[in-house]
C-alpha cells in the first residue's frame, strides 16, 4: 500500500472531527446582543484550542506520512489508534464547554491530548521501524525537548485541573503555541 491511501483516510477524519467540532458550536436564540456574544465566548474559545491542536496534529501527521515511503499492517492499526484519540477532541471539547470548565471535564481533554501525543509517538515508532536507518524518517524525525515538556506538562495540567482548571486551560494554550510551527528540520528535509 502506497502512503497516499493512509494520508487520504486521515485527511478525511481530520475533517470529519473539525466539523463536528464547528457543529457543535450553537447559534445565540433570541435578541442579539454583545452581551450573548461575551456569554458565548468561553465556547468560542475552547472551539479556537481544539481547532488549533487539530491543525497542530494534523501539520505534524502531513509532514510524518510525507517522510513515510513504506506502509505496512502495523503501521495502519499505529495510524487507527492515533486517529481514535483525536476523534475524541470534539467530545470533550464539547464537555469543557458545556460543564463550565469543571475539573473533570478539563482533566478529561487533557488526558485526551496526552493520548494523541503518546499514539502519534506510537505511530512514529512503528514507522522507525518499518524504514532502514538511512531513510529521511529515520534521520530527520527524533523526540526532542518538545515532546518531552509537553508530556510532562500535560501530565501537570491533568492534576492541576482538579484543584484549578483554569490554570490547566492555560498550559494546555501555552503547548498549543510552542507547537504552532512544525519540526523545522523535517520540513527543510522534505523541501530539499
Amino acid at each position: 500500500m502506497n502512503t497516499e491511501r493512509l494520508a487520504a483516510f486521515s485527511d478525511g477524519l481530520f475533517s470529519v472531527m473539525i466539523t463536528i467540532m464547528v457543529l457543535e458550536l450553537r447559534v445565540p436564540i433570541g435578541q442579539i446582543s454583545w452581551g450573548v456574544f461575551g456569554e458565548m465566548m468561553p465556547m468560542l474559545l475552547t472551539y479556537v484550542l481544539s481547532f488549533v491542536y487539530g491543525g497542530i496534529f494534523w501539520i505534524n501527521h502531513h509532514y510524518l506520512l510525507a517522510a513515510t515511503r513504506r506502509v505496512n499492517s502495523g503501521i495502519l492499526w499505529a495510524n487507527l489508534n492515533f486517529l481514535f484519540w483525536l476523534t475524541l477532541i470534539p467530545f470533550v471539547t464539547a464537555w469543557v464547554d458545556e460543564n463550565q470548565v469543571a475539573p473533570v471535564p478539563v482533566a478529561t481533554y487533557g488526558g485526551v491530548l496526552l493520548m494523541v501525543i503518546l499514539s502519534y509517538r506510537l505511530l512514529e515508532h512503528v514507522l522507525f521501524r518499518a524504514h532502514h536507518g538511512n531513510a529521511l524518517i529515520v534521520r530527520t524525525l527524533r523526540q526532542g525537548l518538545r515532546e518531552r515538556v509537553s508530556i510532562l506538562a500535560l501530565m501537570v495540567a491533568i492534576a492541576l485541573s482538579f484543584v484549578a482548571p483554569y490554570a490547566a486551560v492555560v498550559i494546555y494554550v501555552a503547548i498549543a503555541i510552542m507547537w504552532v510551527l512544525p519540526d523545522r528540520e523535517l520540513e527543510e528535509a522534505l523541501n530539499d
